[in-house]
């Protein structure tokens, strides 16, 4: 009798987890940092904080100096906030490349596509392709969001040497500024998610994201 090999494939690629867990740390390090802004250094409340701390230090200064201190730290702050959108960008760079040099296994946009050609085609499996389509249109989703989030940093980032308009770059702010809610919106449904997945029939989906896990075939 003739032994049979058995090749293991790994769920996920190791590029798609290194990309996975190091997008988690930069989205996490991006995230705190307008937390830390938009609490911290909060305009009017973290100057008057500053004001009373200096003077119970015995250091006499005025609201507007105090403002200034507090802005000072506010614009520190943001400059890590670049640094992490410069390295969010990069890994968006990175996981475009990863998508044109993946196998059809590994592959988003041929997953997505095989998913829904068997959605509108198989009446069958038409419930579990709902389920499975949307869950890969909320990755596609997310996905754009990060494209415009990306974008529009970067764009912000260079409005000097781009030459942009105040009008125009603030326009642009609001844009970047309201794609953190949905993303965060992803995020929340993306935990429970896979927190329901590994207490019903899907257990091992983080471990799977760690170790590579094993492709059904």
């Amino acid at each position: 009798m003739k032994a049979t090999s058995q090749t293991n494939t790994p769920k996920y690629s190791p590029q798609i987890r290194f990309w996975h867990w190091a997008n988690t740390l930069v989205i996490s390090g991006s995230l705190l940092t307008v937390l830390v802004n938009a609490t911290l250094f909060d305009g009017g409340s973290s100057g008057s904080f500053i004001q009373k701390e200096l003077a119970n230090a015995g250091a006499s200064v005025s609201q507007q100096q105090a403002r200034s201190v507090a802005h000072g730290l506010e614009d520190q702050v943001w400059d890590v906030h670049i640094y992490f959108g410069y390295a969010l960008a990069a890994l968006f760079l990175y996981r475009i490349v990863v998508e044109i040099a993946s196998k059809k296994d590994y592959s988003f946009i041929q997953n997505f596509t095989r998913t829904l050609k068997r959605y509108l085609s198989n009446q069958a499996l038409k419930r579990q392709a709902r389920y499975e389509l949307g869950i890969k249109s909320l990755y596609l989703l997310f996905y754009v969001l990060l494209l415009v989030m990306v974008s529009t940093g970067l764009t912000i980032a260079f409005k000097a040497e781009l030459g942009l308009a105040k009008s125009f770059s603030h326009s642009l702010k609001e844009i970047h500024g309201f794609c953190m809610y949905p993303i965060l919106g992803f995020i929340a449904l993306h935990i429970g998610g896979v927190y329901l997945a590994e207490n019903k029939d899907k257990k091992g989906i983080v471990s799977d994201m760690i170790n590579g896990g094993q492709l059904k075939n």
